[in-house]
């Protein structure tokens, strides 16, 4: 799970029971498409990324997506890195 990144079911039960700290969404490899990450613990923790069940880092084509999506899981806001 944590080693390549996380998946959406397990994503969605980390916010359930607030374990999540941070969301961050920023643009994936300078391209075109968004990210999400995620960080569990304080600010040493590393970034997690999400991932789809088919991709390696699921990816979204716009901030609007994102939002939707993250408000899907449960997902209150999020930091955006320009």
């Amino acid at each position: 799970m944590i080693g390549e990144g996380i998946h959406e079911d397990v994503l969605r039960a980390l916010v359930e029971q607030h374990a999540v700290r941070e969301c961050l969404v920023a643009k994936v490899d300078g391209g075109p498409d968004w990210g999400l990450s995620i960080r569990l613990g304080g600010s040493s923790a590393r970034w997690v990324p999400v991932r789809s069940r088919r991709e390696r880092l699921r990816t979204w084509a716009n901030l609007t997506a994102v939002g939707r999506f993250a408000e899907s899981v449960g997902i209150n806001g999020f930091s955006v890195e320009l």
